[in-house]
C-alpha cells in the first residue's frame, strides 16, 4: 500500500512539472512526445545532431587530411572505407603492426585552456611510439572524435593536430569517425581515440626475446607528462594553482606545461635499428618506467633502475610537492622525464650513447637488466 501511494505521488509531481514546462514553452504540448521533452514534430537537429554542421566540418578538414596522403593511399576523404595499398616492395615478409589509444583526461586540460590542436598531435605520436617499439614504421592513422555538440572550429583544430603529427611521422590520415551524441556527452565535452597501422619486417620485429642479464638500459627524455597521469596531476596541481598561473620553474603556465606535446621517437629510433643490436624498446606510458619496461623482459629477468641517473623535469617535482604524492605513486604513474627506454648489449652501449650525443639527444644510462 505504501509503495502504491508513493508511486501515485511521484506521478502527480511529474505531471505538475510537465504542466509548468508547457506553460513556459508554448512550442510543446501535452502529448507523449512532449512528456519526453521534444517538440511536437522533432527534427534530428532539434534532438541535438546537426548534419549540416557535420558536412561543414568535413569540408573544413579536407585540405588538412589530404596533406598527409603518401604513396599507398587509395581513394579520398568521405568514402565508407579507407583504402591502402598492401604492396610493400623491398620487404621479404612484411608484418602489420597495429595499436589503439586515447589521451585520457589531458582532454580536460585542453578544454580548460581552449587549445585543441596539441591533443591531436599527442594522440598520433602516442600511437606511433607504440608501434615503433615493435620495430615498425607507421603507414596510416584513423581517428574517432565523439562529442555532445559538434563545434566545427574546435574539432577542426584537433584534426589539424592529427594532420601535423601525421606529416611529421610520414603517416597518412586516411579515415575517421565524428560522432555527435547529445545526452551521452555535455555539449562542450569531447573524447578522442586513435588507431594506427604500421609494417615491420618479420625477422626484425623487436619483442625482447633476446634480452640478456647485463644488458644496459638507455633512456630518452620525455617532453613532460606526455599523455598519462593527468588525473593525479590535476588533483595535485589544481588544488593549489589555477590553470593559468605562471610558474617560474616551469617557464610557462600550469596549463601550458601540462599541454606540452607528447614526443614522437620515430626519427630517433629508426636509424638505430639498422646500426645497433637493439634488443628491447619500451614506450613509457601509464604504469611508469618499471611497469612498461618489464613488459618486454623475458621471464626470470628483472630491472635495476638507477633513479638518480637523471634530473626530473620541474613539472614532476611540482606535482609531487603540491600534492604530497608518495614516491611510489610517482614512479608507478609518470614517466618522470624518460619517455622511451632502449635495451642494448653492454658492449654496444657506448656506441649507442655516442650516436645519440651526435644527434643532440640528452640520453642517459639508467640501469641494467638483472
Amino acid at each position: 500500500m505504501i509503495i502504491k501511494v508513493q508511486l501515485r505521488n511521484l506521478k502527480k509531481y511529474a505531471n505538475i512539472l510537465i504542466d509548468i514546462a508547457i506553460r513556459e514553452n508554448p512550442q510543446y504540448h501535452n502529448s507523449a512526445s512532449c512528456e519526453r521533452g521534444f517538440p511536437v514534430t522533432p527534427t534530428y537537429a532539434d534532438s541535438g545532431v546537426n548534419i549540416s554542421e557535420g558536412e561543414r566540418f568535413v569540408s573544413e578538414i579536407r585540405k588538412s587530411v589530404r596533406s598527409t596522403y603518401r604513396k599507398g593511399v587509395l581513394g579520398d576523404i568521405g568514402g565508407f572505407g579507407a583504402l591502402f595499398d598492401g604492396t610493400f616492395r623491398g620487404m621479404r615478409s612484411p608484418v602489420l603492426v597495429s595499436s589503439v589509444d586515447g589521451v585520457g583526461t589531458k582532454l580536460l586540460v585542453a578544454q580548460m585552456m581552449h587549445t585543441y590542436d596539441t591533443v591531436g598531435q599527442d594522440l598520433v605520436n602516442h600511437c606511433v611510439n607504440d608501434i615503433v617499439v615493435c620495430g615498425a614504421r607507421p603507414l596510416f592513422f584513423l581517428d574517432y572524435y565523439a562529442t555532445g555538440a559538434l563545434s566545427v572550429e574546435n574539432a577542426a583544430q584537433v584534426i589539424r593536430g592529427f594532420a601535423k603529427a601525421c606529416r611529421e611521422n610520414s603517416c597518412s590520415l586516411i579515415g575517421g569517425e565524428t560522432a555527435e551524441m547529445p545526452g551521452l556527452y555535455d555539449p562542450h565535452e569531447f573524447d578522442l581515440a586513435g588507431m594506427i597501422v604500421g609494417v615491420a619486417e618479420k625477422h626484425r620485429i623487436i619483442d625482447g626475446r633476446r634480452i640478456r642479464k647485463g644488458d644496459v638500459l638507455i633512456g630518452l627524455p620525455s617532453t613532460g607528462l606526455h599523455t598519462n597521469g593527468f588525473s593525479l596531476a590535476r588533483a595535485a596541481l589544481l588544488s593549489k594553482f589555477s590553470i593559468d598561473d605562471y610558474i617560474d620553474d616551469l617557464g610557462t603556465t600550469v596549463g601550458g606545461s601540462l599541454l606540452t606535446v607528447h614526443r614522437s621517437y620515430l626519427r630517433v629510433v629508426r636509424p638505430l635499428l639498422t646500426r645497433f643490436d637493439i634488443r628491447g624498446l619500451a614506450h613509457i606510458t601509464g604504469g611508469g618506467i618499471v611497469g612498461n619496461t618489464r613488459r618486454v623482459l623475458p621471464r626470470l629477468r628483472s630491472l635495476a633502475i638507477r633513479w638518480d641517473a637523471w634530473d626530473r623535469p620541474p613539472i614532476f617535482k611540482l606535482i609531487q610537492s603540491s600534492g604530497k604524492v608518495p614516491e611510489e605513486d610517482m614512479r608507478r604513474t609518470f614517466n618522470l622525464g624518460i619517455g622511451l627506454v632502449m635495451i642494448v648489449p653492454e658492449r654496444q652501449a657506448g656506441g649507442v650513447m655516442a650516436y645519440l650525443k651526435r644527434r643532440k639527444e640528452q640520453a642517459v644510462v639508467m640501469g641494467e637488466v638483472s
